[in-house]
């Protein structure tokens, strides 16, 4: 629980306010000289947005059982879920956009999200994919990024944010690898990002596909109250078109529906 709030950069007086509870007895519970109750291990937990898989942690931790579920997508009990989330993959196209989970694996896509990744490596490309590494290695789709300093910069930063909000090894593991990949002059790349023509509110992926070259706006979209594990960790990432001549184009690449005779 210290752990958490001083994540958040809250003191014990911030936090015992918020939930409201004395410093004391905030402090015997750090210290483990009081055992909270589940209720207040769950108002704590709230007031300091700890993820749910965390919650769970935290309950286990006090002597209590975990009470979010974490099934896979495929559960049958996530059937709703998943239509959710194909149906708004689709609502999206003609222009890409992907769903990925709390580690950037890429868990759905809709069809206009492949002819993006046009050379490619296989190696990539095989599950379980992730959305970072395809997006900046070597062999993925790093040398057809045109601004590729400003965008990796704004990923490994984003990316940084979220291993502050949530501590996650697997995260810090995955911020070590992409920077340590090497840029076209053999050096490695991990500067801030320099205020483009959208300022600092958004930094578009200028991608090249097919001799022409896509300026794309990334906008993410979460579940507002999961109660599922799995469905608080999935985020949707759609890449919608920057300009007129984008829109166009990513028209021109959709695939073209079938229809039955």
């Amino acid at each position: 629980m210290r752990e958490w709030r001083q994540r958040r950069r809250l003191s014990q007086l911030a936090l015992a306010c918020d939930a409201n509870m004395s410093t004391r007895q905030l402090s015997f519970i750090e210290t483990g000289r009081s055992l909270p109750s589940r209720g207040m291990v769950l108002r704590l937990a709230e007031r300091l947005e700890v993820p749910l898989r965390e919650r769970n942690l935290l309950l286990v931790a006090a002597g209590y059982a975990p009470v979010y579920p974490e099934r896979s997508l495929q559960d049958p009990a996530l059937e709703a879920a998943r239509k959710v989330i194909d149906l708004v993959l689709a609502g999206y196209e003609p222009y890409p956009a992907l769903a990925i989970d709390r580690h950037w694996t890429i868990v759905a896509a809709n069809k206009a999200f492949p002819p993006l990744l046009s050379g490619v490596a296989p190696a990539l490309l095989r599950p379980p994919v992730n959305a970072l590494r395809v997006g900046l290695h070597p062999a993925g789709l790093a040398p057809r990024i045109a601004n590729l300093a400003e965008l990796r910069a704004h990923l490994l930063a984003r990316l940084r944010r979220q291993i502050d909000v949530i501590g996650d090894p697997a995260l810090a593991d995955l911020l070590t690898e992409l920077s340590e990949y090497p840029t076209a002059d053999g050096g490695k790349f991990d500067r801030p990002a320099a205020t483009g023509e959208y300022g600092d509110i958004v930094v578009p992926l200028r991608l090249a596909v097919n001799g022409e070259v896509l300026s794309l706006i990334s906008m993410t979209t979460v579940f507002g109250s999961p109660v599922d594990i799995t469905l608080s960790e999935v985020a949707i990432e759609a890449f919608l078109p920057a300009d007129a001549a984008t829109a166009e184009a990513l028209r021109r690449l959709a695939p073209t529906p079938n229809h039955d005779p």
